[in-house]
């Protein structure tokens, strides 16, 4: 039995008890908030996304712009005779390069309509914890792509199964039939649906950081399709080349679509890929931070 302390002294706080422990719930209780909160935000999410009207046709364009062009570029390419030395999958996937604009468009809506119409701060108020709100978007407008891009690229590979043939891309001229269960087509197919998925990231925090619907659509496109064409124009050195061709997130992200000549590229397709991913993550934890430190 523990006896009272004299007048004017403390007991020693014992290791174990009073502060250390309710410290040590602190981590675990800060976590089961944050998992609480991410869960109401997903709901919340996924609710005002499926509802916006413009979603669906966002989605639907994003398989049509890649099966639509993937088809063109199947149709256009011919092997007239003989030997083709065509990435016949690579080929089939040429529509991919396009269907990232409307991910593009799909995600940057996704997080700046709120800001467009006030709603953030509703958002905000509901969910105080901003970094749950911007995980939620992320995953749910993720989901929402991979499926989309899931449909497009299938339809994709299945144009270049169905058109290639009958324009020589034939097994007697060294180009088998397109096939999932082929290791290389099914990396190359597969990767191009993760590849829509973390351009749909990306996209998320460049518009985490800038919040204004018009110019992230802007950087963005820029990113895609300028930045690209303005390396190729304005790069002449192998070494800065081979460097860019490897860590552009474009560039190196679409090398996971390359199924021939694997030992001339700059990166590994998967390694490209994982570039990628790191852009996007970074552009997320951007997003986050600025998200964190602004007023609504």
């Amino acid at each position: 039995m523990s006896r009272p302390a004299p007048a004017g002294q403390t007991l020693p706080v014992q290791p174990g008890l009073g502060h250390s422990a309710g410290n040590a719930g602190r981590p675990a209780a800060a976590l089961s908030g944050w998992c609480g909160s991410l869960r109401g935000a997903l709901h919340a999410e996924w609710t005002k996304l499926r509802t916006l009207p413009g979603t669906i046709w966002l989605l639907a364009g994003i398989a049509v712009a890649t099966v639509g062009v993937s088809v063109a570029a199947v149709a256009a390419t011919r092997c007239p005779g003989g030997t083709c030395f065509t990435d016949t999958t690579k080929l089939s996937l040429t529509g991919v390069q396009f269907g990232q604009a409307v991910v593009a468009i799909l995600a940057v809506t996704a997080f700046c309509n709120e800001y467009s119409t006030g709603m953030i701060r509703i958002t905000l108020a509901a969910t105080p914890r901003r970094s749950a709100v911007l995980a939620a978007k992320a995953v749910i407008t993720g989901v929402l792509v991979l499926v989309a891009g899931t449909a497009g690229v299938l339809g994709s590979v299945l144009a270049g199964r169905l058109l290639l043939p009958g324009n020589g891309f034939t097994p007697a001229n060294g180009n088998p039939l397109l096939s999932l269960a082929h290791g290389p087509t099914l990396r190359a197919a597969a990767g191009s649906v993760l590849y829509l998925a973390l351009i749909a990231l990306l996209s998320m925090g460049v518009a985490a950081l800038l919040r204004d619907s018009a110019v992230a659509t802007g950087v963005m496109l820029a990113l895609l399709y300028l930045a690209p064409i303005l390396v190729a124009i304005m790069v002449h050195s192998p070494h800065w080349q081979h460097r860019l061709d490897r860590w552009a997130p474009t560039i190196a992200g679409l090398t996971i679509q390359d199924t021939t000549n694997l030992r001339n590229l700059a990166i590994s397709p998967w390694g490209g890929l994982g570039v990628l991913a790191l852009w996007a993550a970074g552009a997320l934890l951007a997003g986050g931070l600025v998200l964190h430190r602004r007023d609504a």
